[in-house]
């Protein structure tokens, strides 16, 4: 089994727009190897951390990193679940939350986990491996509209229509089991040209089937009004995104919870009574420095964006 690594991405900007404050409580939602929640405890002595992952491995891992601190509740659930873990936990509002969205280094690195082209694996992309469905039941039983819809908005593939068509064929002939199989379906289904070897296309179908087997963006709509009830007056929330359709989602739905009036613009004086629930602390989302791509390619795609509880 891969070891469980995974290097934090624009991590000191990230702790800084938290504005970690001692004897806050914070939440890292998405605790992985516990590579933001260890500066954070290490920036103030902080009252309390809550831990929150899907992946049973990235706990086991958290636990391991972060042994030396007895402040840290580990939470096996989907943060999308906020509400509901911290009401669980008695705890009312917090200080400070934090998400780093999408699959982990661990989880595309560990080939039994299926969720890259790599390796050649059974189909899975589960980040919770407690639950049933995966890639393998995606492929093999989504119909060939389904199919299509998933891998063009969630890949945002221009050939997806073609690729869902030959899976669907494939299948006549016996189950689609394997990242293999499912690579060169999708190599059979792109045309090549100018030199391109259809690695993109590979790419985007399997982002495509990963998002939609974990549900990533509807969580993610689900949990942003759920993460704003539960701050403090002045508590940050900070989301780490890692391609477009997750950063749109983010900015849009910031955008609508800064925003105060929302009369028609004709109208004299305001009627609604709209007021602002936050205010952005990042009004363009905060990239990796060039020093820290040098030190981590794969932060490349990554957007900050943070804000505060008014």
């Amino acid at each position: 089994m891969t070891e469980f690594s995974h290097i934090p991405v624009l991590l000191e900007p990230t702790i800084e727009l938290l504005d970690i404050k001692p004897n806050g409580i914070y939440v890292d939602g998405t605790l992985g190897g516990a590579g933001h929640s260890k500066e954070i405890l290490k920036k103030a002595k902080i009252n309390r951390l809550i831990g929150i992952d899907q992946d049973e491995e990235a706990l086991v891992a958290a636990k391991e990193n972060l042994k030396d601190f007895d402040n840290v509740t580990y939470v096996h659930d989907n943060f999308k679940n906020i509400d509901d873990i911290l009401d669980n936990l008695e705890l009312a509002e917090v200080d400070g939350i934090l998400v780093d969205i999408g699959v982990s280094s661990y989880q595309i690195d560990a080939a039994e986990r299926g969720f890259s082209f790599r390796f050649d694996a059974k189909l899975d992309m589960r980040m919770d491996k407690s639950k049933s469905f995966s890639a393998y039941e995606l492929v093999n039983e989504y119909s060939e509209e389904e199919l299509t819809r998933v891998i063009r908005d969630y890949g945002e593939e221009k050939f997806a229509r073609s690729i869902a068509r030959h899976i669907v064929k494939k299948r006549e002939s016996g189950a689609i089991s394997t990242t293999k199989e499912l690579e060169d379906i999708v190599l059979k289904s792109v045309p090549r040209y100018r030199g391109q070897d259809g690695k993109s296309n590979i790419q985007r179908t399997f982002q495509a089937i990963r998002i939609e087997v974990n549900q990533e963006l509807e969580v993610l709509k689900i949990f942003i009004d759920k993460a704003v009830s539960k701050l403090k007056k002045g508590g940050r929330l900070a989301i780490i995104s890692f391609h477009s359709l997750e950063d749109i989602i983010v900015k849009q739905k910031f955008k609508e919870l800064a925003t105060g009036c929302i009369c028609p613009p004709d109208f004299p004086i305001c009627v609604c009574g709209h007021k602002p629930v936050v205010k952005l602390v990042t009004k363009h989302p905060v990239d990796a420095t060039e020093e820290e791509l040098k030190r981590n390619p794969r932060s490349a795609p990554a957007k900050l964006r943070v804000i505060e509880k008014l």
